[in-house]
C-alpha cells in the first residue's frame, strides 16, 4: 500500500496502489501532479476516476452523494445525466456542488459510468469478486471514531471541528466474520490501525455514507479495459 506524504493525498496515494495491482510502473508525483485539487486540499473521487480514464482503464463509480445526485436521476441514461448535472452546475447551490457537476460531467464525456446500487454486504462481495479492489471515498472520521477537525489546520477539535473526508482501499471480504479488510494510505491513524486491518461491514458502510458529508460516499472500480 501506497503510504501518503501529505495530509492531503490520500486520493492519489490509493490510485496509485491500484496503478501497481493493474500492472501500471508511475510514480506517485506524477499522479498527484495530474489530479485536480481542490482550493482548501484533497480531491473528489470523480477526479480519481477521470485521471484513470485519461490513462485508458474502465470506471464505474457507485455513488451514494446525494448532495450531487437526486434519486429521481437513478435511472437516466449517461446523456440525460449529464443534461442534468449541466443545469445543476449554473444553479446557486454550494460551491463544491457546482464544481462536482462540472467534474462529473467531464468524467462521463471521456466514458465512465456512474451507477446507483444500494449499499449491503451482498453488493460488497460481488464487487470484489468481479471487479477487484476499490477505491472508497469515505468518512474518516466516523471509520476512526476520532475528532472532528479545524479544516485548515487539521488540528483536533470537537467543539469547532468539522468531518473530515479520506480515501482506503477495499481490497477483500471475510464472509465468515462480515468484515472487510482495508488498505489505508494514512499509516499512523488516529485508530493507531496501521495500513492494513479490517473493519466490521456495517461500520464501512457507515462510515461510506456518512462520506457525503464531505462529498465522499462512493465506490470507484477502475478495471483494465477488456
Amino acid at each position: 500500500m501506497t503510504i501518503q506524504p501529505t495530509e492531503d493525498t490520500c486520493g492519489p496515494s490509493c490510485l496509485h496502489s491500484i496503478y501497481k495491482y493493474l500492472g501500471l510502473n508511475i510514480e506517485l508525483q506524477e499522479i498527484v501532479n495530474s489530479v485536480d485539487r481542490l482550493n482548501q486540499g484533497g480531491t473528489l473521487g470523480v477526479n480519481l476516476g477521470i485521471d484513470a480514464l485519461r490513462r485508458g482503464y474502465d470506471v464505474r463509480i457507485f455513488t451514494h452523494n446525494l448532495n450531487v445526485f437526486d434519486p429521481t436521476w437513478f435511472s437516466l441514461t449517461s446523456y440525460q445525466l449529464k443534461d442534468k448535472l449541466k443545469l445543476q452546475s449554473i444553479t446557486s447551490k454550494p460551491y463544491k456542488t457546482l464544481l462536482a457537476s462540472k467534474y462529473y460531467m467531464e468524467y462521463l464525456s471521456l466514458g465512465g459510468k456512474i451507477e446507483f446500487k444500494d449499499l449491503n454486504f451482498d453488493f460488497l462481495v460481488n464487487l470484489i469478486s468481479s471487479d477487484g479492489p476499490a477505491l472508497c471515498g469515505l468518512s474518516a472520521t466516523y471509520l476512526y471514531k476520532s475528532s472532528r477537525e479545524i479544516d485548515e489546520t487539521n488540528q483536533d477539535d470537537d467543539i469547532k471541528g468539522n468531518p473530515q473526508g479520506h480515501f482506503v482501499i477495499l481490497s477483500g471480504i471475510d464472509e465468515g466474520s462480515r468484515s472487510v479488510k482495508l488498505l489505508d494510505p494514512l499509516e499512523k491513524n488516529p485508530a493507531e490501525l496501521g495500513s492494513q486491518y479490517s473493519v466490521h461491514v456495517s461500520h464501512f458502510i457507515n462510515s461510506l455514507m456518512v462520506g457525503v458529508l464531505t462529498y465522499d460516499a462512493n465506490i470507484i472500480s477502475i478495471r483494465k479495459k477488456l
